[in-house]
Order: structure tokens, then sequence, then C-alpha cells
């Protein structure tokens, strides 16, 4: 692994699994909703389909970060989903590495020479 001295750009923290789009927003219904969320209000929440929902919870799953629970509400099958507590710090830890992401970026363009090469005040 490259350290931040060596590859300041390198962000090794950006975990694939949370990167992608559907995760991302998937994770980030979960966390502000800490005893879960029912399958059908996810899927509302991140516009997604059940088979998309499905596919990528399974492989939250897989990871750790999530728990399935199936149970019923009354008479009706419901399936909830939860961060697990690791599942919980493990996005903090991306959010980290997205925090220095953005403020890289802001610092760079601040710095960035402006149309016709001069550099901008700081």
């Amino acid at each position: 692994m490259a350290t931040r001295e060596a590859a300041p750009f390198a962000y090794d923290g950006l975990d694939r699994v949370i990167h992608e789009k559907a995760r991302l927003g998937l994770l980030t219904s979960l966390i502000s909703h800490p005893k879960g969320l029912a399958f059908s209000d996810l899927k509302q929440l991140c516009g997604l389909t059940d088979g998309n929902l499905s596919r990528h919870l399974q492989v939250l799953q897989e990871a750790g970060l999530v728990e399935i629970r199936k149970g019923y509400d009354g008479n009706r099958p419901q399936t909830t989903c939860g961060l697990t507590a690791a599942g919980r710090g493990r996005f903090l830890d991306y959010l980290a590495v997205l925090e220095r992401v953005v403020r890289d970026a802001a610092e760079a363009t601040e710095r960035a020479p402006q149309p016709g090469g001069r550099p901008q005040p700081a």
C-alpha cells in the first residue's frame, strides 16, 4: 500500500464495495436509520428495482456491512436491513477518506492557475 506522503492522491481507503453508486446510497440510507429499513423503503429511497436491490444487499451482506432480517409484519412477510457495527465503522472510515478527497480537490482548485496561466491569489 502506498503511504500518504509517497502517493498523496492514491486514496487507498476508498473501498470498492462501498464506492459503487447504489451501495453508497444504501449505506447512507441505513446509517441514517439505526433501527434499519424495510426492503420496500430502501428500494424507494435509492430508486432501485427489486433485483438490483437484492444483488447490492447481497454484496454488502457478504462483506459484513449489512444484516438482512426476514420476519413478518402482521401476516405479511417483511425483509428489513440494517448496518452491522463493523459496517458502520467501515462506512465512517470510508467517509473520512471521501472528505479528504473533497478537501484535496478544493485546495488544488484554489492553487490552480487561472486562465491565462496566472496562479490564483492565496
